[in-house]
């Protein structure tokens, strides 16, 4: 552990005896995607961003290169599982962890937070794109997300907080405008229902990187999703303590 992980650690224990944040008591042992919710998701997942596009993102990008993202999609669709999984880690065009990290030379590292594991104390609100960043402040000293926005370097990285994933479709269309696929990786945390659902589309954009499932209150079914899309979400969803050491030990490498 780094100097300054410590010296965060020690204050983040000092403040959560001072300002304790609301935390899940233990974690519901529940499948990470319904059964139900599991058949056909390739497709619901399609007419789902398509009828909920509006601000119509697709039109707006997708036209720009027809040819080259049919190409990519059907070639994602043809593929059983078009991700590889790695405990709490999907990865996209990568085939492991070390390949992963061994990328994050690249010109440009996307680093994106689903808002549904931002503290309930949040200052800056849970359904939106904001973040305080401010270390001194006692909700952002205890909260992993600003542990790890702290733990970033200030160049080379774009940081996202994600409200929607028509939000972060957006942000990866806009992205590609000025730089290659080829010179970008992302990691991103997101329910396990959402990795899944749209990783074809990641994949039509040629973008690689990593998701990371988040466990908690997390949604494992259709209808919990849309309505987690439009900001009703109460519940709070986690990264484990094994899995944000891993992501720490990834991002070591920025």
């Amino acid at each position: 552990m780094l100097k300054w992980e410590e010296e965060w650690d020690t204050r983040a224990e000092k403040l959560a005896k001072t300002h304790p944040l609301k935390t899940i008591s233990h974690l519901p042992d529940i499948p990470g995607i319904t059964k139900k919710t599991a058949r056909f998701l390739r497709w619901k997942s399609l007419v789902y961003l398509l009828r909920n596009d509006h601000n119509r993102i697709f039109q707006r990008f997708f036209w720009k290169h027809p040819f080259k993202y049919t190409w990519n999609l059907f070639k994602s669709y043809a593929k059983k599982n078009p991700f590889v999984r790695d405990g709490d880690f999907f990865l996209y065009g990568f085939s492991s962890l070390e390949a992963f990290q061994n990328s994050l030379s690249a010109p440009l590292v996307v680093v994106g937070f689903s808002y549904c594991h931002k503290p309930l104390e949040c200052p800056s609100g849970r359904f939106n794109d904001q973040c305080i960043h401010d270390p001194c402040h006692p909700v952002f000293g205890k909260c992993f997300i600003g542990k790890t926005v702290n733990a970033l370097a200030k160049e080379r990285v774009k940081t996202l907080f994600i409200p929607t994933v028509h939000y972060i479709g957006e942000q990866f269309f806009k992205l590609l405008e000025t730089h290659k696929a080829e010179s970008m990786v992302f990691l991103i945390t997101a329910c396990e229902l959402t990795l899944q659902m749209f990783s074809d589309w990641g994949n039509m954009l040629g973008i690689r990187g990593v998701g990371v499932r988040l466990d908690g209150r997390i949604c494992n079914t259709m209808k919990a999703f849309e309505l987690s899309e439009i900001g009703i979400k109460p519940g709070l969803t986690i990264v484990t303590e094994e899995t944000q050491k891993q992501i720490l030990q990834l991002l070591r490498r920025l």
